[in-house]
């Protein structure tokens, strides 16, 4: 079963269970996923519904931040919620040791030596720890190493 078929099958399963805060992350996730594929015309792989996840547990990320700021607490504990939903559809996060460790081989294959190389870094680093690591943490990480 694919990421898509998943969604599908929860989404109808939430139905089931009038579980409200899934129903709504999952609807806004699978409107997010149908646009993608109006947009190429066809289908979607995996890779790219990952992509779409990613982008959607950013925004949430986001409102967070934003609701943390303004001490909205009703907002907080429900955006939370939304974050736990789309993490499981994720695949398990790397450790920043791990990623550590992927970055500074990198470095050494490209031979980076300061913050000006960050892009050649960058650019080989992030195909390989898609879905699996945050960008900023990539880029935190990356500059410490540089």
């Amino acid at each position: 079963m694919n990421l898509s078929e998943r969604l599908a099958e929860d989404l109808k399963q939430a139905m089931k269970d009038r579980d409200k805060i899934r129903l709504s992350v999952l609807r806004m996730v699978r409107s997010a996923v149908r646009n993608k594929e109006l947009e190429h015309g066809q289908a979607i792989t995996d890779d790219e519904t990952l992509a779409v996840l990613q982008k959607e547990l950013k925004q949430r990320r986001d409102s967070l931040a934003s609701f943390e700021q303004a001490q909205r607490t009703d907002l907080i504990e429900q955006a939370h919620q939304e974050i736990a939903i789309l993490n499981e559809y994720l695949p398990q996060q790397m450790t920043e040791e791990e990623l550590s460790k992927l970055a500074a081989e990198i470095i050494q294959e490209v031979g980076a030596s300061s913050k000006a190389d960050m892009g050649k870094v960058m650019g080989q680093l992030m195909p390989k720890v898609r879905g699996r690591a945050d960008g900023k943490a990539v880029q935190s990480v990356v500059q410490k190493l540089l």
